[in-house]
């Protein structure tokens, strides 16, 4: 036995006892933001911004930029690259692609620094006697999707000008003056809304001086095989594409898009544009793209546009939406979204307007000139109700909020869609314009229809191509001339409000009812093979690429979700075979009469598991059909126009 003596307890005492006070936590007070930048002014800015683009580095898709820019005063002046960026939504400038620059002033290097907290603005300090400065930088753009959207390959580029230019704060963009130049390679066509001043031999396109709001609304598209097509006497089509085939538009395809221009001026009534060219670029290279502009859009589709014309069906609802923008969102747009310049956020609350109701006449506008069907677009519009009806995140996410998307996910994927919602304000928008339309046709007996509000909101001032801002209360007060009612509450219960149906009273009003049948539309398969997926949204509530067999999308709460499927789960076989989607349609109503659960083996990673779905209900596709044998007030909203 071993003893322990007692002054080892008493010594542990004493340490206790001596040990040193508690240190209290240190707590620190923050240094305050300091903001530098200067508010802008509606007056305009002293002198021209001289903007040289050398875009012929299409090898390696990189812009070299030359500014000069007039300073009236020494000290610091604070430079700004475009950050809120107008069709976006949201902080989407690319300065992190600018690199190489550097400033001088007088003959002399000027140092500058980066803002600490405004990042797209850089100081720079002006010596006394400048009167100018200088700048130079390379934008390196993207050269794989991976980076960001390619904007330039060997064959075409897209050529934005608010990706190659720096402007002085504190004043209001359509106040400075640019007079800008784009050297392209040789031979290139292009396509602009602005104008030329002059070509010279060696490839550079001058153009005349033009307010800063202006240039950046005005992107050019150029390519080595160009081709430029009147459609009216104020609209033209231009076209860049891989390669020379891909040009070959037949005269009943260009048809089209001339009724397309057509439709869309006796719709409106009015053309505030003084010219209107629409960018299309066709190619599996450069990036897609669709964005509005006031006198132009950039559209952008892959190979086939023309030359596999029945495959494309989808893809010709692009340019009808875009176009319509000219009117609905460009000329006319929400208050809060206009802004001085292109530092003062964007604020999206009538994005359901803007986006929503463009979003609606695309619809409308694509089946009256005959681009889409009449048929297409109302089986287009199923698959549309369907998708937002079965919708599980509207019981808890109201659709005003998903007009703060743009900035909140910033377009980034999402695990589930479904449950979280995405930037529904542009389907959901469109059907409650929808709703919109068939309540004007019910309260007037068919007399009035969303085309009167389209004259009357989007018509007036013919050949103003400026800034008409709206509101809410502009909305309720010309729907209210339309026809009385209480159109604050009926659009609030559809925008402001969680609801657990979409609204689709319109259905039924015009003449209609969704239904899910066994066998899909034609639309529906087209889309399939178009975007090679396998769609079992509304059975077992996946949705399958075609080509690696992995999950796109899982319905939440569907039989899919309940089995424990989530995205980019991988299906290794289905019932002993390889996955197949014309086979896994057979086995689904297979299934609703055997009663026994489909088996598949699941991969994610390294991982194998397999997962039993007991799903008994059959293939569900959603069609819209007609209620009864005559045509109703869907089919007359949908019918050209004389």
């Amino acid at each position: 036995m071993r003893f322990y003596r007692p002054i080892a307890l008493f010594g542990l005492g004493c340490l206790a006892a001596t040990a040193a006070p508690a240190i209290e936590n240190s707590r620190p007070q923050p240094l305050p933001i300091e903001r530098h930048l200067p508010a802008a002014k509606d007056v305009p800015y002293p002198g021209t911004l001289r903007l040289d683009v050398d875009a012929t580095d299409v090898a390696r898709g990189i812009f070299t930029v030359r500014q000069n820019i007039p300073v009236a005063q020494s000290g610091t002046l604070y430079l700004l690259y475009p950050q809120w960026l107008p069709g976006n939504h949201a902080p989407r400038g690319p300065i992190d692609d600018v690199a190489n620059l550097r400033i001088s002033g007088g003959g002399k290097p000027l140092a500058w620094k980066r803002d600490p907290v405004d990042v797209y603005a850089i100081a720079v300090d002006i010596p006394a006697g400048v009167s100018n400065i200088d700048l130079s930088f390379d934008y390196v753009s993207p050269v794989s999707s991976g980076q960001g959207r390619v904007v330039m390959t060997r064959e075409m580029l897209s050529l934005q000008w608010n990706l190659l230019a720096f402007y002085p704060a504190g004043y209001f963009t359509r106040g400075i003056a640019v007079a800008a130049s784009a050297k392209l390679p040789a031979n290139w066509g292009y396509g602009t809304a602005l104008s030329t001043d002059a070509r010279d031999p060696d490839g550079t396109v001058r153009f005349k001086s033009v307010d800063f709001e202006t240039l950046v609304d005005s992107p050019m598209l150029a390519g080595a095989n160009f081709r430029q097509v009147t459609l009216s006497p104020k609209v033209r089509l231009n076209i860049a594409a891989d390669s020379p085939s891909e040009l070959r538009a037949s005269d009943e395809q260009l048809a089209l898009h001339r009724n397309l221009v057509d439709q869309a001026v006796k719709l409106f009534g009015a053309e505030h544009y003084d010219r209107y060219e629409f960018l299309l670029s066709i190619s599996d290279r450069l990036g897609g793209i669709g964005l509005e502009h006031q006198r132009s859009s950039e559209n952008g589709v892959a190979t086939g546009y023309f030359t596999r014309w029945d495959e494309q069906t989808a893809r010709r609802n692009l340019l009808p939406h875009e176009y319509a923008h000219s009117w609905n969102g460009k000329y006319r747009r929400g208050a809060d979204l206009f802004t001085p310049d292109y530092s003062t956020p964007m604020r999206n609350s009538l994005l359901w307007v803007y986006e929503g109701q463009t979003q609606y006449w695309g619809y409308i506008l694509q089946a009256r000139s005959g681009l889409v069907s009449a048929d297409d677009t109302l089986a287009a519009m199923a698959m549309i109700a369907a998708q937002l009806d079965n919708r599980p995140g509207r019981s808890w996410r109201p659709l005003i909020d998903t007009t703060s998307d743009p900035i909140i996910a910033a377009r980034r994927p999402q695990p589930w869609t479904s449950l979280q919602r995405s930037e529904d304000y542009y389907a959901e928008g469109m059907l409650i314009w929808l709703d919109t339309d068939m309540q004007i046709r019910a309260l007037t007996k068919g007399r009035r229809s969303l085309d009167d509000f389209a004259r009357a909101f989007f018509g007036m001032r013919d050949g103003d191509w400026g800034t008409l801002p709206y509101t809410l209360d502009e909305i309720v007060a010309t729907l209210n001339a339309i026809v009385p009612y209480d159109w604050r509450e009926f659009l609030a219960s559809r925008v402001d409000r969680t609801r657990d149906r979409a609204p689709l009273d319109w259905i039924e009003r015009g003449g209609y009812r969704l239904v899910y049948d066994r066998k899909p539309t034609s639309y529906w398969r087209t889309e399939e093979r178009r975007r090679k997926i396998a769609d079992y949204s509304y059975s077992l509530g996946l949705v399958v690429d075609a080509a690696d067999r992995s999950i796109e999308q899982v319905i939440w709460d569907s039989p899919a979700f309940a089995a424990g499927l989530t995205n980019n789960d991988n299906i290794v076989a289905v019932e002993g075979e390889a996955f197949d989607g014309g086979r896994m349609t057979a086995l689904i109503d297979a299934a609703a009469t055997s009663k026994k659960p489909i088996e598949m083996i699941i991969r994610r990673g390294d991982q194998y598991r397999v997962v039993s779905i007991p799903y008994f209900g059959g293939n569900r596709f959603p069609r819209l059909e007609r209620a009864g044998s005559r045509a109703g007030w869907l089919d007359d909203l949908l019918a050209p126009k004389g």
